[in-house]
């Protein structure tokens, strides 16, 4: 059986990610004892990875790029931005527990949409956060192989995600 249109894949491998021709640097990595499973054709998975594991089968090994612009995206400069440093005061404090360089905070846009965004800067009057992907910028190289491919069952096709090992769990 090969991977295509809904059926299930079990992947391992792992992913590399580096900017602007530095070094690449390990950013997932998965096994056999605990893959990557997903619903061709039906996730929110990235187009390219998708169609580089398209008509594969168990044992098959993968070995592909993705280029920034085909991945996450370019850097957009319009979402690194200033927040006023009053917008993280919490009874009259500003907080520290959550708002230090490098930490992600969890935000919402004017329309209630939740944001990412990570701290750059703190300074006396602002915030500088980035709401870019994490992995914007960087080309993506994915080196694994197929462990498993079966048809997915009516209930995985329905909740739009896979079961069991390597997937999603019910409690």
């Amino acid at each position: 059986m090969t991977i295509t249109e809904n059926k299930v894949a079990v992947v391992s491998y792992h992913l590399t990610a580096s900017k602007n021709g530095e070094a690449e640097e390990l950013i997932e990595q998965t096994d056999a004892e605990h893959p990557f499973a997903f619903i061709y054709g039906m996730s929110s998975l990235l187009p390219d990875f998708e169609q580089n594991l398209l008509n594969k089968k168990v044992g098959d090994k993968f070995d592909f790029r993705v280029k920034a612009v085909d991945g996450y995206g370019i850097v957009e400069q319009d979402y690194i931005i200033n927040i006023d440093k009053q917008a993280f005061v919490v009874d009259g404090n500003f907080d520290t527990q959550r708002v230090f360089i490098g930490n992600d905070i969890e935000m919402h846009d004017a329309e209630g949409n939740k944001l990412i965004g990570r701290v750059l800067e703190i300074s006396d009057a602002h915030v500088r956060m980035d709401f870019n992907h994490p992995l914007a910028g960087n080309d993506l190289h994915f080196v694994g192989e197929v462990l498993e491919v079966r048809e997915a069952s009516p209930e995985e096709l329905d909740h739009g995600h896979v079961h069991g090992k390597g997937g999603h769990h019910h409690h």
